[in-house]
């Protein structure tokens, strides 16, 4: 799901951000080559307060700093990860198992590329993710996941 580059920076985020109680959920590269946007989404077991974004962007900063990733301009944006929250691993699946997400694909399974609806399981043994889409069960490989997010749903009341 992530691109080499991504995987090598959030691998190093991963390690720095282990002792400091910030999860990071997803990264992304997005925009210009010449000058990109490095998002990082983290998160913490009391979800995220402005004074931790501000905390992580120093430290991330100081990171990205250390590695230059894109000698010259880039920007990095730290968030938390959102109502469309972004399933990477197995651990973001099971945590998650029970709510509504959206699943992409690298190619069509069962002649679809796109699957909505609610994460039923997770076989971290045979790597694969299980969704329920209107009464059909599907059982997706991570490693033929294209994008999966959680499909953020809001009440506004009737």
């Amino acid at each position: 799901m992530l691109s080499k580059r991504e995987q090598s920076l959030l691998d190093v985020l991963e390690a720095r951000a282990e002792g400091r109680g910030v999860e990071i959920v997803s990264l992304e590269i997005v925009g210009a080559k010449k000058a990109p946007t490095i998002r990082v989404y983290i998160d913490t077991d009391h979800g995220v307060s402005f004074d931790e974004l501000s905390s992580a962007q120093a430290w991330i900063n100081d990171v990205m700093d250390e590695l230059d990733p894109f000698p010259g301009a880039y920007m990095l944006e730290v968030s938390s990860p959102g109502i469309d929250r972004p399933l990477r691993t197995p651990q973001h699946f099971a945590r998650f198992v029970g709510e509504r997400a959206v699943i992409k694909t690298t190619g069509p399974i069962d002649g679809r590329s796109t699957f909505t609806g609610t994460l039923t399981g997770v076989n971290e043994a045979a790597g694969t993710v299980d969704i329920d889409c209107d009464g059909q069960a599907y059982s997706i490989p991570l490693d033929s996941m294209k994008k999966a997010n959680l499909k953020g749903e809001i009440d506004f009341g009737s």
